[in-house]
């Protein structure tokens, strides 16, 4: 019997200080640093929500919009936002305070697709999801157009596919120089 589950079941929230050992050479919390955090949440809620170990498979559109400073409260949400049969789109926003000021900002958002993975390692279905709200409906629906928009990108520009004379246009007003060996 299919089960399923709501999103809100597998929600999960980290917070953690900022430190100096976190910053780039620029003072500035390390994008790196925040990655791993964003893939430790994703993997936390993908595996409440499965009830199984998961696995990364891919991560959607890291923008880094505001820099996090040393000193800086960050906050990292994480919810199922759309399942497969053996994948969940995890979504993750990242927000920082100036404790100080109490002033939030919201510094980035992210789609991590996870794989269910059994004991030995083979792909496992996973629970649905119950939509119970508009929100939940829009982050599902957004999940399917990103990845149809996603396949028809890689099919557009596949080596085979690619016709080079109908986008050299494009370039024009690009920081390139075309030289085509024949």
């Amino acid at each position: 019997m299919k089960t399923f589950k709501r999103s809100i079941e597998s929600q999960v929230v980290l917070s953690e200080l900022m430190l100096p050992s976190h910053s780039n050479f620029s003072g500035k919390i390390h994008g790196g640093y925040i990655l791993s955090l964003m893939d430790q949440i994703a993997f936390a809620c993908a595996s409440k929500h499965s009830g199984l170990y998961c696995v990364t498979a891919s991560v959607d559109k890291v923008d880094f919009l505001k820099p996090i400073e040393v000193g800086e409260l960050v906050t990292l949400k994480a919810s199922v936002n759309h399942v497969g049969n053996t994948s969940m789109v995890v979504g993750v926003r990242i927000e920082a305070e100036n404790i100080q000021t109490g002033v939030i900002k919201h510094c980035n958002s992210s789609y991590f697709t996870m794989i269910a993975k059994d004991n030995q390692g083979k792909n496992v279905p996973v629970p649905g999801l119950i939509l119970e709200c508009e929100t939940t409906v829009r982050r599902f629906v957004r999940s399917i157009i990103r990845k149809e928009e996603s396949k028809a990108r890689r099919d557009r520009f596949k080596e085979s596919k690619f016709d080079m004379n109908e986008h050299l246009d494009r370039l024009d007003g690009y920081n390139v120089k075309i030289e085509l060996k024949k």
